[in-house]
């Protein structure tokens, strides 16, 4: 850097300390939203094995032409 103006050097690092502190800010935000969307992953999926539960226990089967009885292409 040839240019060795103090006040532009130091208005640069405010300007990068700024961009940092966002950035950081930013990651946390998305670090909550990624962790409260795992939660809301989890919770869907103990419910969805609760009612598998339940339907197996009273017997119901699965509809007509549910895509896992079918065979894969391949076969």
């Amino acid at each position: 850097m040839s240019d060795h103006n103090p006040t532009l050097l130091e208005q640069r690092i405010t300007d990068l300390e700024v961009k940092l502190a966002f950035s950081e800010d930013l990651l946390d935000q998305l670090n909550q939203t990624v962790f409260r969307q795992q939660q809301a992953i989890e919770r869907l999926a103990r419910l969805v094995a609760d009612l598998r539960d339940q339907a197996a226990a009273q017997g119901v089967a699965r509809p007509v032409g549910d895509p896992r009885d079918e065979q894969p292409p391949h076969y």
